[in-house]
Protein backbone atom coordinates (compact mmCIF):
# COMPACT_ATOMS: atom_id res chain seq x y z
CA UNK A 1 0.00 0.00 0.00
CA UNK A 2 1.09 3.54 -0.67
CA UNK A 3 0.45 5.79 2.32
CA UNK A 4 2.90 8.58 1.55
CA UNK A 5 1.21 11.90 2.19
CA UNK A 6 -1.66 10.32 4.18
CA UNK A 7 -1.99 11.51 7.78
CA UNK A 8 -3.50 8.43 9.36
CA UNK A 9 -4.09 10.30 12.61
CA UNK A 10 -6.71 12.48 10.92
CA UNK A 11 -7.86 10.39 7.91
CA UNK A 12 -11.66 10.13 7.57
CA UNK A 13 -13.45 7.71 5.24
CA UNK A 14 -16.99 8.48 4.09
CA UNK A 15 -19.55 6.11 2.62
CA UNK A 16 -23.11 6.81 1.50
CA UNK A 17 -24.45 6.87 5.08
CA UNK A 18 -21.46 6.57 7.36
CA UNK A 19 -18.48 8.55 8.59
CA UNK A 20 -15.48 6.45 9.59
CA UNK A 21 -13.37 8.73 11.74
CA UNK A 22 -10.44 8.51 14.14
CA UNK A 23 -11.07 7.55 17.74
CA UNK A 24 -10.89 10.18 20.48
CA UNK A 25 -10.78 9.66 24.26
CA UNK A 26 -14.45 10.71 24.32
CA UNK A 27 -15.38 7.48 22.46
CA UNK A 28 -14.53 5.24 25.42
CA UNK A 29 -18.04 5.52 26.89
CA UNK A 30 -19.76 4.42 23.67
CA UNK A 31 -17.24 1.60 23.16
CA UNK A 32 -17.89 0.46 26.73
CA UNK A 33 -21.66 0.54 26.25
CA UNK A 34 -21.53 -1.38 22.95
CA UNK A 35 -19.22 -4.04 24.36
CA UNK A 36 -21.61 -4.93 27.19
CA UNK A 37 -23.63 -6.88 24.62
CA UNK A 38 -23.28 -10.68 24.99
CA UNK A 39 -23.28 -11.19 21.20
CA UNK A 40 -20.39 -8.73 20.83
CA UNK A 41 -18.52 -10.48 23.62
CA UNK A 42 -19.13 -13.84 21.96
CA UNK A 43 -17.29 -12.89 18.77
CA UNK A 44 -14.63 -10.56 20.18
CA UNK A 45 -12.91 -12.98 22.50
CA UNK A 46 -10.04 -10.54 23.13
CA UNK A 47 -12.44 -8.24 25.00
CA UNK A 48 -12.40 -9.08 28.70
CA UNK A 49 -15.62 -10.01 30.49
CA UNK A 50 -16.69 -8.07 32.39
CA UNK A 51 -15.72 -5.21 30.08
CA UNK A 52 -15.02 -2.12 32.15
CA UNK A 53 -14.74 1.53 31.26
CA UNK A 54 -11.00 1.19 31.95
CA UNK A 55 -10.88 -1.59 29.32
CA UNK A 56 -12.62 0.70 26.84
CA UNK A 57 -10.16 3.50 27.58
CA UNK A 58 -7.22 1.11 27.09
CA UNK A 59 -8.72 -0.06 23.77
CA UNK A 60 -9.12 3.52 22.57
CA UNK A 61 -5.52 4.30 23.58
CA UNK A 62 -4.32 1.23 21.64
CA UNK A 63 -6.15 2.08 18.42
CA UNK A 64 -5.06 5.72 18.56
CA UNK A 65 -1.49 4.44 18.84
CA UNK A 66 -2.04 2.09 15.84
CA UNK A 67 -2.91 5.08 13.68
CA UNK A 68 0.04 7.10 14.96
CA UNK A 69 2.42 4.20 14.29
CA UNK A 70 0.98 3.60 10.81
CA UNK A 71 0.04 -0.02 11.53
CA UNK A 72 -3.67 0.36 10.95
CA UNK A 73 -6.68 2.50 10.30
CA UNK A 74 -9.08 1.85 13.20
CA UNK A 75 -12.25 3.91 13.01
CA UNK A 76 -15.35 4.91 14.91
CA UNK A 77 -18.39 4.33 12.73
CA UNK A 78 -21.00 7.09 12.89
CA UNK A 79 -24.41 7.40 11.25
CA UNK A 80 -26.07 10.80 11.47
CA UNK A 81 -23.46 11.85 14.04
CA UNK A 82 -24.22 8.90 16.35
CA UNK A 83 -21.85 6.09 17.34
CA UNK A 84 -22.95 2.85 15.64
CA UNK A 85 -19.80 0.75 15.91
CA UNK A 86 -16.11 0.35 15.36
CA UNK A 87 -14.08 -1.05 12.49
CA UNK A 88 -10.67 -0.93 10.96
CA UNK A 89 -7.96 -2.04 8.63
CA UNK A 90 -4.87 -3.71 10.04
CA UNK A 91 -1.89 -3.25 7.73
CA UNK A 92 0.97 -5.64 7.25
CA UNK A 93 -0.69 -8.81 5.95
CA UNK A 94 2.22 -9.59 3.65
CA UNK A 95 0.48 -12.12 1.43
CA UNK A 96 -3.17 -11.54 2.23
CA UNK A 97 -3.13 -7.74 2.33
CA UNK A 98 -4.79 -5.59 4.98
CA UNK A 99 -7.34 -7.27 7.24
CA UNK A 100 -10.74 -5.71 7.86
CA UNK A 101 -12.61 -6.07 11.12
CA UNK A 102 -15.85 -4.53 12.37
CA UNK A 103 -18.31 -4.53 15.22
CA UNK A 104 -21.74 -2.94 15.04
CA UNK A 105 -23.32 -1.72 18.28
CA UNK A 106 -26.39 -3.73 19.27
CA UNK A 107 -28.69 -0.71 18.88
CA UNK A 108 -27.56 -0.22 15.25
CA UNK A 109 -27.73 -3.76 13.85
CA UNK A 110 -29.71 -4.96 10.83
CA UNK A 111 -29.33 -1.68 8.92
CA UNK A 112 -26.54 -2.75 6.58
CA UNK A 113 -23.85 -0.78 8.39
CA UNK A 114 -21.38 -3.70 8.65
CA UNK A 115 -21.58 -4.30 4.90
CA UNK A 116 -21.23 -0.61 4.13
CA UNK A 117 -18.24 -0.11 6.41
CA UNK A 118 -16.53 -3.25 5.07
CA UNK A 119 -17.03 -2.12 1.49
CA UNK A 120 -15.87 1.41 2.38
CA UNK A 121 -12.66 0.24 4.05
CA UNK A 122 -11.91 -2.12 1.16
CA UNK A 123 -12.39 0.75 -1.29
CA UNK A 124 -10.08 2.97 0.77
CA UNK A 125 -7.39 0.26 0.80
CA UNK A 126 -7.67 -0.26 -2.96
CA UNK A 127 -7.48 3.49 -3.58
CA UNK A 128 -4.16 3.43 -1.70
CA UNK A 129 -2.65 0.58 -3.66
CA UNK A 130 -3.63 -2.59 -1.83
CA UNK A 131 -3.98 -5.42 -4.36
CA UNK A 132 -6.27 -7.36 -2.00
CA UNK A 133 -7.92 -7.21 1.43
CA UNK A 134 -9.26 -9.98 3.60
CA UNK A 135 -11.58 -10.88 6.47
CA UNK A 136 -11.36 -13.77 8.90
CA UNK A 137 -14.72 -14.91 10.31
CA UNK A 138 -15.55 -17.60 12.87
CA UNK A 139 -17.18 -20.58 11.12
CA UNK A 140 -20.03 -20.35 13.63
CA UNK A 141 -20.82 -16.71 12.77
CA UNK A 142 -23.16 -16.84 9.75
CA UNK A 143 -24.18 -13.18 10.12
CA UNK A 144 -20.60 -11.99 9.68
CA UNK A 145 -20.08 -14.39 6.78
CA UNK A 146 -23.15 -12.89 5.09
CA UNK A 147 -21.66 -9.40 5.58
CA UNK A 148 -18.49 -10.48 3.78
CA UNK A 149 -20.47 -11.87 0.84
CA UNK A 150 -22.67 -8.76 0.59
CA UNK A 151 -19.49 -6.64 0.58
CA UNK A 152 -18.33 -8.59 -2.50
CA UNK A 153 -15.74 -10.74 -0.76
CA UNK A 154 -15.11 -14.28 -1.98
CA UNK A 155 -15.07 -17.22 0.40
CA UNK A 156 -11.57 -18.62 -0.07
CA UNK A 157 -11.53 -21.48 2.40
CA UNK A 158 -11.40 -22.54 6.01
CA UNK A 159 -8.36 -21.93 8.19
CA UNK A 160 -8.31 -24.58 10.88
CA UNK A 161 -7.95 -23.69 14.56
CA UNK A 162 -7.25 -20.05 13.70
CA UNK A 163 -9.27 -18.16 16.31
CA UNK A 164 -8.87 -18.31 20.08
CA UNK A 165 -12.13 -18.61 21.96
CA UNK A 166 -12.87 -17.29 25.41
CA UNK A 167 -13.14 -20.83 26.86
CA UNK A 168 -9.57 -21.68 25.80
CA UNK A 169 -10.54 -23.70 22.73
CA UNK A 170 -9.77 -22.66 19.17
CA UNK A 171 -12.23 -22.18 16.33
CA UNK A 172 -11.94 -22.67 12.62
CA UNK A 173 -12.26 -19.50 10.56
CA UNK A 174 -13.55 -18.76 7.11
CA UNK A 175 -11.11 -16.69 5.05
CA UNK A 176 -12.71 -14.17 2.72
CA UNK A 177 -10.74 -12.12 0.20
CA UNK A 178 -11.47 -9.32 -2.21
CA UNK A 179 -9.20 -8.16 -4.99
CA UNK A 180 -8.95 -4.63 -6.30
CA UNK A 181 -10.25 -5.94 -9.63
CA UNK A 182 -13.36 -7.59 -8.09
Amino acid sequence: MELTGIDLTTEVVRTARLVLRPFTPDDAGAVHRATQDPETQRWISAAPVPYTLADARAFVDTVVRQRAEGTGLPVVVEADGEFVGTAGLVFGGRHLGPEIGYSVAPWARRRGYATEVTDGLAGWAFAHGAPRVHLVVDVDNPASQAVALRARFTREGVVRSALPRRDGTRADAVLFGRLAAD
